[in-house]
């Protein structure tokens, strides 16, 4: 049942009030200051205030500045004579949800007070619904609703209380590490340390020094002794991220590590005993790797105990009005401006949707990002997102609707495949960087497939 509470400093009026509420099923209490409201508030659960404008000691508009600082959530009907309507508009301007005018009729307050009760309701159901959302489809700071992502929400869960080494494959941008900080503070080893490398972003000669450390004066530079990432990361996880950048030589190093659990410094000869969890992730395949020799069989079986796989954002198109709803709330609170964007246009959606994506949700993050800041009103529209992204994003959509399925019956997925990419080189006027992008496949992987399909290039 909803509870009123009535807050008027003449005696009887509240008696009165009381009286009406209960024969229409309320529940009521009563105050005669606003401080004796503010105890009673602190104590019961009120649905709803209904409080006078003028009062001794604290007044209905120091009262309503309390409610909705402490509670916000309680919808407050202010009663006002007709010398003080102009306060009353103050304080609706100030979060009052209404205010009626002394003397009023039973019908007319009995309607405002459902009217606000209504509408606090479906304030709270939204939270709720919010709140339902963001725990379902989420798992730490992993967002997605797919059926892919909820099965890979599921694995973690799994996995995570394990210390079994994990190996995560999947495209640049797609959240890998993310996947990995997740199975960590998941973990029984969430208060230890999340140690990450990424293996791709140094020579081979620094990337051993950051992963062993080294001794004082073991090389030109070397002017302290330093500990390595892996030592670092002993009793917490150790996350080598692009691990298929590692040299073969540096392999056979790091998977003495994991057989003999001690490690060297560089330049030293002092085992050192060391006790992580791995989790490693790539961009490539090393199935694919190990095939061409490019890396190790026994690092990858040492590696592939559990493997995850996470699709990339053009096979997950349903959780795209998810994520860009996650970043536009994200930057929005950054900014902290009046203007700021609070929706998507239907035809800024539409092209989002139907984006191929190669830099997956990286690249939507950076997307959203730029149209939150250069956006000037409530609504984010086709004019806030990035000239060459909606001409990359129309030219994938024209390619698609050209490519019927009719004109594939009969043809091999080679020949569908060699007929999308000699369209988008007419499309793209031969400029193989913007036919990559616009395919997702890379530069290196688009000069493979023109060379096995001998796609004819003019000059």
């Amino acid at each position: 049942m909803n509870k009123i509470l009535i807050v008027d400093d003449e005696k009887n009026f509240p008696i009165i009030l009381s009286a009406v509420l209960e024969d229409e099923g309320f529940e009521t209490a009563s105050a005669l200051s606003g401080n004796q409201a503010v105890e009673i508030l602190k104590n019961q659960d009120v649905s709803l205030v209904l409080t006078d404008m003028k009062m001794p000691e604290m007044d209905g508009m120091t009262l309503l500045e309390t409610i909705k600082k402490n509670y916000p959530e309680i919808p407050v009907i202010v009663m006002t004579a007709h010398g003080t309507v102009e306060k009353a508009v103050e304080a609706m301007q100030k979060g009052a949800f209404t205010y009626i005018i002394k003397p009023f009729g039973n019908s007319e307050l009995i309607q405002h007070i459902k009217t606000a009760l209504s509408h606090s309701e479906i304030v709270k159901q939204n939270k709720l619904l919010k709140e339902f959302v963001e725990t379902k489809f989420r798992f730490g700071n992993i967002i997605g609703k797919s059926k892919p992502m909820l099965e890979l929400f599921d694995t973690i869960i799994k996995i995570a209380p394990t210390s079994a080494s994990v190996l995560i494959e999947g495209e640049s941008g797609t959240g890998k590490e993310l996947v990995a900080k997740s199975i960590h503070f998941n973990s029984s080893q969430k208060d230890k340390s999340f140690i990450a490398i990424n293996c791709s972003a140094l020579a081979e000669s620094l990337l051993e020094s950051e992963l062993f450390g080294h001794e004082k004066g073991s090389f030109t530079g070397a002017v302290s002794q330093k500990k390595g990432k892996i030592e670092l990361a002993d009793g917490g996880t150790l996350f080598l991220d692009e691990i298929g950048e590692m040299s073969l030589n540096l392999q056979v190093k790091f998977l003495r590590v994991l057989q003999e659990k001690t490690i060297e410094r560089v330049g030293g000869n002092t085992p050192i005993p060391v006790n992580f969890r791995l989790i490693a992730a790539t961009n490539k395949t090393l199935k694919k790797e190990v095939k061409e020799k490019r890396f190790r069989e026994d690092l990858y079986f040492r590696l592939n105990v559990v493997r995850l796989t996470i699709p990339p954002l053009r096979e997950r198109k349903e959780d795209i009005n998810l994520l860009a709803a996650h970043f536009l709330n994200k930057y929005k609170d950054e900014r902290q401006t009046k203007t700021c964007p609070e929706e998507f246009s239907s035809e800024c959606m539409e092209i989002l949707y139907n984006y191929y994506w190669p830099g997956n949700v990286r690249e939507l993050e950076n997307i959203i990002e730029r149209a939150v800041i250069l956006s000037a009103g409530k609504t984010i529209t086709k004019k806030n997102l990035p000239k060459d992204f909606i001409e990359s994003a129309s030219m994938q959509m024209d390619i698609l609707k050209g490519f019927e399925i009719k004109d594939s019956l009969g043809e091999t997925l080679a020949e569908i495949e060699k007929k999308i990419i000699e369209d988008t080189l007419k499309k793209t006027e031969y400029i193989q960087t913007k036919a990559a992008e616009i395919l997702g496949i890379g530069k290196s992987g688009l000069n493979q497939k023109i060379k096995k399909y001998n796609i004819k290039i003019p000059r």
